[in-house]
C-alpha cells in the first residue's frame, strides 16, 4: 500500500505493471540500503569510541561485582566463576546467529517477491472480493477497500514523514547537546519511532546511556531536554498534521492491538497492528451488525478545529485549497 502510488503513476505514464512493480521495489530497496549504509558509516565512527566505552563499562562491572560482595557475600572470585559459566553455555549462540541471519535473508527475499504479486495481481484480488459480494453490494464493498486502502496508505506515509522530521531534530538536539556520533542516534531514534510508544523510549534511553557514559551528566541532560522537546513537538505539531487522524482508534485498543501484534509477529507486528485495526474499524463500520464494535474501538468524534491545533489544521487546509484552485 505503500508503493501503490508510485506504481499508479508509473502505469499512468505508459509503463507495464510488472515493469511498475519492479521500480517500486528497487526504489524501496534503494531506500532502505541508503539508510542502513548511513548507519553503518556512523557505526564505523562509533566504533573509535569503543575501547573508551570499554574502560568504562569494565570499571562500572568491578564497582557492581564490589557491591554484589558487599551486599551479597558473593567474592569476586565466585562471581568470575558464574559468569564463565554463562558465557560456557552460550558458545552456541554464534551458530544460531547465522541461522537465523539465514533465516531472515530468506524471509526477506519471500516479502520483496510478496510485495511485486501483490501490486500486480492487485486487480485479481479486487475482482476476487467482488465476486464474493452481492451485486447489490457492490458499491459498499467498493467503498469498504478504497477507505481501507487510503487508510493504511496515509497513515504509512505519514509514519514516513514523520519519521524524517524527526531524524532532523533529534540530529539537531542530539549536536547542540554535543552527544558523540549525533547523527547515528538521530537516526536511531527516528526509525524506532515506527513502533508506537516503545520505539521512541528505547532510543532514546539507549541515546542517553551512550552520552551519560561517553559525555558525562551534562550531555546526559541535553539527551532528555531534546526528547522532551521533540516529544512535545511530534504530539502536538508533527503528528496531527502529518500523519493526522486517518487511524481514529480508542487508546485502550490501541495498547491491546500492539501487544497482541507483538505476540504474533513481533516488531513488524507492532508496526502493522494500527493501521491492520483501523481497517477492521473500517469493515466493521460498514457492516450493520458489526457497527457497535466499529463504534468499540474507535474514538468519540470531537468538534472540528478545536484549539490552537485545529486553527493550524484549517490554515493549512484552506492554503492547499487556494493553491489547488489556482493551479
Amino acid at each position: 500500500m505503500l508503493l501503490l502510488p508510485l506504481s499508479r503513476r508509473l502505469e499512468g505514464r505508459g509503463l507495464t505493471r510488472g515493469l511498475s512493480a519492479t521500480i517500486c521495489l528497487l526504489v524501496f530497496i534503494l531506500s532502505v540500503s541508503g539508510i542502513i549504509a548511513l548507519l553503518v558509516w556512523q557505526i564505523t565512527d562509533l566504533a573509535k569510541d569503543f575501547s573508551q566505552l570499554e574502560q568504562k563499562v569494565g570499571q562500572a562491572t568491578d564497582q557492581l561485582k564490589a557491591f554484589v560482595n558487599a551486599k551479597l557475600g558473593i567474592p569476586q572470585a565466585e562471581q568470575e566463576k558464574i559468569i564463565k559459566q554463562q558465557q560456557q553455555s552460550g558458545q552456541g549462540a554464534a551458530s544460531k546467529i547465522v541461522s537465523g541471519f539465514m533465516a531472515m535473508l530468506v524471509d526477506i527475499i519471500l516479502v520483496l517477491v510478496y510485495t511485486f504479486l501483490f501490486i500486480y495481481f492487485r486487480s485479481h484480488l479486487r475482482t476476487f472480493i467482488m465476486k464474493l459480494t452481492p451485486s447489490s453490494e457492490h458499491d459498499r464493498a467498493n467503498k469498504v477497500i478504497n477507505d481501507s486502502t487510503q487508510v493504511a496508505h496515509k497513515y504509512l506515509t505519514g509514519m514516513f514523514m514523520m519519521i524524517v522530521l524527526l531524524w532532523f531534530l533529534y540530529g539537531i538536539g542530539f549536536l547542540i547537546a554535543g552527544v558523540p556520533n549525533a547523527i547515528f542516534f538521530a537516526v536511531l531514534c527516528g526509525i524506532l519511532e515506527i513502533v508506537p510508544f516503545v520505539g521512541n523510549l528505547t532510543g532514546s534511553g539507549i541515546t542517553f546511556i551512550m552520552a551519560l557514559s561517553q559525555g558525562g551528566s551534562s550531555v546526559a541532560i541535553g539527551v532528555v531536554i531534546t526528547y522532551a522537546f521533540v516529544q512535545f513537538l511530534q504530539t502536538y505539531i508533527i503528528e496531527p498534521l502529518v500523519v493526522g487522524g486517518e487511524v481514529n482508534i480508542n487508546p485502550l485498543f490501541t495498547i491491546l492491538v500492539l501487544i497482541l501484534g507483538e505476540e504474533l509477529w513481533g516488531i513488524p507486528g507492532m508496526i502493522l497492528a494500527i493501521p491492520l485495526l483501523g481497517i477492521t474499524k473500517i469493515v466493521f463500520d460498514n457492516v450493520e451488525a458489526l457497527k457497535p464494535y466499529g463504534f468499540l474501538i474507535g474514538e468519540e468524534k470531537k468538534k472540528k478545529h478545536d484549539g490552537l491545533m485545529g486553527k493550524v489544521k484549517s490554515w493549512f487546509n484552506k492554503s492547499a485549497a487556494k493553491k489547488k484552485r489556482l493551479s
